[in-house]
Parts: C-alpha cells; structure tokens; sequence
C-alpha cells in the first residue's frame, strides 16, 4: 500500500497503472485472498465493464480509421498530379512530331506523307507500361507504341517493386466475397478495349484541344488517358493520345491505405492492451470491493459466523474507486457502530427495567406476608410508584429507538426559532411562575429563520427548560436567552439551582443517567438530555452543560447554577 502521508494534492496527480493500488492481504479475508489469487488478464473476458472499455475505445478507433480513410485525399491529389503530368507528357509528344513536319507541302499521317508516325514513336523514351496511339482526324489508328524499357531518370516515375498491401488486398477479397453473395446474376457489360475508348476522345481533343480523361483498361484497372491535337500551319492533322500505366493510381493509393491500415493494426493492439490495463485498475478493485460485501450477506445468509466484513481499504488511489472505498468502510464503520450502540442501548434498557422489577417483585412478594392494613397501604404505594416508573421508561425508551428513524423521514422546514421560543417561553414560564420561580426572558426583535424539524428542536427546549424548573426551588430564577452569531444562534437556558455536580458535566448527555436528589428518584427515565443532544446534532448544531460561577478564573467556587447551551447553524 502506498504511503498513507502523501498529500491530497499531489496524490490527485498520480497515474494509477494495473494493480499497482490494491488492499494489502491483512486487509482483505482468506476467500478474498485466494480468489485474487486466481485472477488474471484473461478472466477480466467474464467481466462486463471490462468488455464495454475494450468495445467503446474500439469503436471509436475504427470510427477514427474510417473517417481517414474516407476523408483522405492522397487520391485526388495523386490524380491531379498525375492528370497534369500526363498531360505535359503528351503535349510534349505532340511537339515531337510538329518539330519533324515540313515547312511546306502536304502532310498525311495515314500516308506518311512528310512524316513517318512509327519511326518517330519509335525514337521516343516512355515510362514502362505507357502507352501511345496516334490517329487521324478521322478515328483511324495510324501507329502505336507502348512503354517497356526505361531509363534511370524515368526510375523515379514508377516503383518496380511496390511494397506488400496484404492488409488492403485481404480487405478488397472480402469485399469481393461479399459483393459476389449479393450480387444478381445480371451479368455487367465488359469494358470496351482501350484503344476504343481512346479512340472516343479524338474529336473532343480536336474541338477542345488538349483532354485528360479517366478510362477502365479490360485488365479492370483505372488508367488516365491524355489527348492533344498535331498542329501544321494552324490545322489539326492528328491526336496524339497518352494512357498511363494500367492501375498505378490505384496501387499509390493502396500503399497509402495499407499504411494507414497497419498504422490502425498497431492503434488496434496497443488499444486494446491498454484497455485491459485500464479494466483491471477499474475492474479488479470494484470485483474486491464487490466480493467482500458479498461474502459478508453470504455469510449471513448461511447463518453462520462470517466475523465483521473488511472492505479493501483502497483509499490511497487517487480516483473515485479510492472515494469508493474510503466511503463504503466508513459506512460499515457506522454500521458496526450503530449496532454497537443499539447492543450497548439493549443492556442499558434491560438494567434500567430490571430494577423497576427486582422492586415490583419484592412489594408483591412482601404484601403476600403482610397483615398490617398500613403497611399494605404502604407496598402498594410502592407497586403504584415503580408501574408508573416502567411506564414511563417503556415510553421514552420507544421514542428514543424511533427517533433516528423519524429524523431521516421527516422533511426540514424553515421557521422562526424566536417565534417557537416564545410560544415556549409563554406556556413554560406559567408553570415555573406557579412554584415561585421567576422566568426571564430575553430575546432579540429580529426574527431568526433557521432550517430544521420545529416540533423536535421544540422538543429539546422543552426538555432543559422543565429539567431547569425541577431543580430550582421557591425563589430560584430561570433565564431563556439567544444572540446570533455570523452563520450560528446560540440559545440559552440558565437557572440558579444548585448546578452540576463537575463529575456529571461529561455525563449528563449519556442515555439513562440522572443526577437528581433522593426525592425525585424514579421520576425521570435519564433519556431526555441524550435525546436532546441527539436532536440537536441531527440538525448539524453542539450542545453542552457548564456551571455558572462568581469568577470564571476561579473554578473551585460554589456553583450559582446551571447554563445549557444550544449551538444551532443558520
């Protein structure tokens, strides 16, 4: 595992590779060990995250190789330099046999008067594969020649020896395959011979002039053809017309397809590698994460004993699998917790009714003996006492289980908290006036709005202030005050009792404890501060006890009472 001590920061800037981050074996059981251990690259092929990483990154791979071979436009650029050159080559070959007519007479190439076509084809250097036709004004073919020798300037023109295109013939012979399926049995009018076809563009180069056209060979391949007129005194005697090799755009083309293929081939192999890597960061620890939750509802569900469920602590990776994993172990941690505190909240109830009980079972056991009409008088006092006790425990115990529970039901809303304080203050403030206890009240004008469940926020005053009224005596004073502090309130609740004993002060809040004179035993259950505290943090607020003394200095000194204080975030 990684060092725990690296900064957030820097750890968001971690690259996670592989296994590199994974629970160490003390974390984990021994079934999640041992099924780690049988894990490799190739049983990620089970996993369904696994095959959509490798099944979008492909897509979107072979959608990138097939736009640029879509959108390439090696081809066009091949054939506008190949049209232009072809069409140089040609005029040039026009210029020959112009340079060789006579200045004056008559010239006929189906003759050969003044000019002989074939010698002078003959005399002329073509590239291998090119070839000549020479015809009359009238279509008839007078002298033809074709390429097959060529020199070392010439070399650079053609490629002798093109590379291997296994991976666009392969694709072309499926393509082939496919197209052969579904094609009708219509059979395609074969192409016409080349010479025909040349012979087509004669009276359009003797119109227009100089014309470069793309024809089909009867070999299948595509071949550029170039036609110019032969010029005497001004009159067209001639064309001249020039084919390039049969298919050397397309075996250009091919080269350039088949290096973007094997380009996509290499892409292909490294995307997919890298989309296992990716996989198993992502996919081994959620199969851990997963895993280990699962054996914890297996091992319940066989009703045996699994022990408590150790999540992976993964939380050194820097992503959200990290978040993942610190967030499920803190919540099996509040889990645990939660059923710490119910176990711990059990035993606390079953001590607290137990000794109701024990002294319910002695009364009835003592009466049975007893003759004395008084003395009876006096156990069913007793009897009477401890049944209310059981039931107001039985009371405040079933709201403390369902409090939780009805905080996360219950939906917040925002009241005035200076409002609910005095509707208090009026109904309280009569019952500590009617035992001689003064009520003071001191509130701000300005309404305070807070967020929140009133009726339980009510609940929690409610509580301090009646436990305020049952300490203080005739005379005593109770005073109820709030100020608001930048985003917090703070309220109040003072009296001049006899204060908090200070070994109480860290008790006072805890379920079931009760520090209250021999005389008012059994009349409170001990719950009602833990249920404050319990309110009061739902809603994000503090709450503590403290005494009140003549000098904070001095903290030795008689306490002048009590102060409760309530923290609460607006």
């Amino acid at each position: 595992m990684r060092d725990s001590g690296i900064s957030r920061s820097q750890r968001d800037n971690d690259v996670v590779l592989g296994d590199d981050w994974v629970a160490p074996d003390q974390n984990v059981t021994r079934e999640l060990q041992d099924k780690r251990a049988r894990r490799g690259v190739l049983s990620l092929r089970g996993s369904p995250l696994t095959r959509k990483i490798i099944t979008l990154n492909l897509i979107a791979l072979i959608i990138l190789v097939s736009g640029i071979l879509y959108l390439n436009s090696s081809r066009q650029s091949l054939v506008l330099q190949r049209a232009g050159a072809l069409a140089a080559e040609a005029m040039l070959i026009s210029d020959v046999f112009e340079a060789q007519l006579p200045e004056v007479g008559t010239v006929s190439l189906a003759v050969g008067d003044g000019i002989d076509p074939v010698t002078t084809l003959q005399n002329i250097s073509l590239r291998a594969g090119a070839e000549v036709f020479v015809f009359d004004t009238a279509g008839t073919l007078i002298a033809q020649t074709k390429g097959v020798e060529q020199g070392g300037a010439l070399d650079l023109l053609t490629d002798d020896n093109p590379s291997a295109t296994l991976i666009s013939d392969g694709l072309a012979a499926l393509w082939s395959a496919a197209g052969g399926l579904l094609k009708s049995d219509t059979l395609e009018p074969a192409a016409q011979p080349l010479e025909d076809q040349l012979r087509g563009m004669v009276q359009q180069a003797l119109a227009g002039g100089t014309e470069v056209k793309a024809v089909v060979d009867t070999s299948g391949g595509t071949v550029f053809s170039a036609a110019t007129p032969i010029l005497f005194q001004g009159q067209a005697i001639g064309v001249v017309t020039l084919a390039s090799p049969t298919g050397e755009i397309d075996a250009l083309v091919r080269g350039e397809q088949e290096r973007v293929l094997q380009m996509f081939v290499v892409a292909l192999v490294v995307s997919i590698g890298l989309s296992l890597v990716l996989a198993s960061t992502i996919a081994n620890p959620l199969a851990d994460l997963a895993e280990a939750a699962e054996l914890g509802r297996d091992g319940d569900s066989r009703k045996s004993k699994p022990g408590r469920i150790r999540i992976p602590d993964l939380s050194a990776r820097p992503d959200e699998i990290g978040r993942l994993s610190r967030a499920l172990r803190g919540m099996v941690k509040a889990l645990y917790n939660r059923i710490d505190s119910n176990e711990q909240f059990a035993a606390d109830v079953a001590h607290e009714i137990k000794n109701p009980l024990a002294s319910l079972q002695s009364a009835v056991g003592t009466l049975r003996m007893i003759k004395r009409e008084d003395q009876r008088e006096k156990l069913l006092d007793v009897i009477e006492h401890d049944v209310r006790r059981l039931d107001r425990l039985v009371s405040d115990i079933s709201n403390a289980s369902r409090l939780d529970a009805e905080l996360v039901k219950e939906d917040e809303e925002s009241f005035d908290l200076l409002h609910m304080l005095g509707n208090l203050n009026q109904f309280l403030g009569e019952d500590a006036r009617g035992k001689g206890i003064d009520y003071i009240t001191d509130l701000p004008k300005t309404p305070i709005t807070i967020q929140g469940l009133e009726a339980r926020l009510a609940q929690v005053f409610v509580n301090l202030i009646t436990n305020a009224i049952s300490f203080c005596e005739d005379g005593d004073a109770i005073r109820v005050w709030a100020r608001r502090r930048d985003n917090r309130v703070l309220v109040v609740v003072e009296d001049t009792g006899p204060g908090i004993p200070d070994q109480a002060l860290s008790k006072v809040f805890k379920r079931f404890y009760s520090q209250r004179p021999v005389e008012h035993f059994g009349n409170n259950s001990g719950l009602g501060l833990a249920i404050s505290k319990q309110i009061v943090e739902a809603h994000g607020g503090v709450i503590w006890a403290e005494n009140i003394r003549p000098t904070e200095a001095d903290i030795t000194s008689e306490p002048l009472g009590a102060r409760f204080v309530v923290g609460l975030p607006v």
